[in-house]
């Protein structure tokens, strides 16, 4: 997440040149990109999109990513249809444009979710994984829904909520060393207070010399350095949701 001294850095990088394997669905008031496995499954992970919104090819390859390793995989429309932030946009009104799109507003469109899901995908198992404002919003289910099976929240924090730290759900939380939107000094806070408050799994895992949006913003190939991590930060991702799915 961003403030107008520290915007976003999630646009840095390539926007991935992507087809993407899915299709787009109507969900009651919202629409979603839903991608299967090869083979059935019961096993279900939400993707959740960071403020570039619910169509961008980048996050939709992580959706397909988790298709190719046998989870039905989603990816709603968490802001309902309303514009997602843009690169040219002006930073300076970024706090303005978050106002009717916050990742702690979202129980409507997710319980309609999981209830599609269930009804419609034959879902047993349900996880998370969010980046950026996404990683907010799946630290914020973790709290709440004990039903999620798994979250994995990559780059994002809840910061407002006093029971932040009483997670529901096995949570693996992802940041970078050099994240100017999350510094270090969070990050050690909410591991100190998970391992004093937390009853359930989780671990919280710096990956260093890498920036805000590395996990799913970067093309393995702009910068080989980072390569090994991105690699290493998906497969975390995917050892989570196997353990825990």
């Amino acid at each position: 997440m961003a403030n107008e001294a520290k915007p976003c850095p999630c646009d840095i990088g390539d926007r991935m040149e992507y087809g993407a394997l899915g299709q787009e669905v109507q969900m009651e008031h919202f629409k979603a990109y839903v991608v299967k496995p090869s083979t059935a499954s019961d096993k279900a992970i939400v993707v959740i999109q960071d403020i570039f919104g619910w169509q961008l090819p980048n996050t939709r390859y992580m959706a397909d990513m988790l298709a190719a390793n046998g989870y039905i995989a989603i990816c709603p429309d968490f802001f309902v249809g309303k514009e997602p932030w843009s690169p040219t946009k002006d930073w300076s009104n970024f706090q303005e444009w978050l106002q009717d799109k916050k990742p702690t507003a979202i129980n409507k469109e997710v319980d309609a979710v999981l209830k599609f899901l269930k009804n419609q995908c034959g879902a047993k198992h349900i996880g998370v994984v969010g980046f950026c404002w996404g990683g907010v919003a799946t630290h914020y289910l973790a709290l709440l829904y004990p039903e999620i099976k798994a979250g994995v929240s990559v780059y994002g924090i809840v910061r407002e909520r006093e029971d932040r730290y009483e997670l529901k759900s096995p949570t693996l939380f992802v940041f970078a060393e050099n994240d100017s939107v999350i510094p270090l000094d969070q990050v050690s806070a909410l591991e100190a207070n998970l391992k004093e408050k937390c009853k359930v799994d989780y671990q919280v895992k710096i990956f260093p010399g890498q920036t805000h949006g590395f996990v799913h913003r970067k093309r393995e190939d702009i910068n080989p350095a980072d390569k090994p991590y991105i690699q290493e930060a998906r497969k975390d991702l995917l050892n989570w949701l196997n353990t825990y799915m």
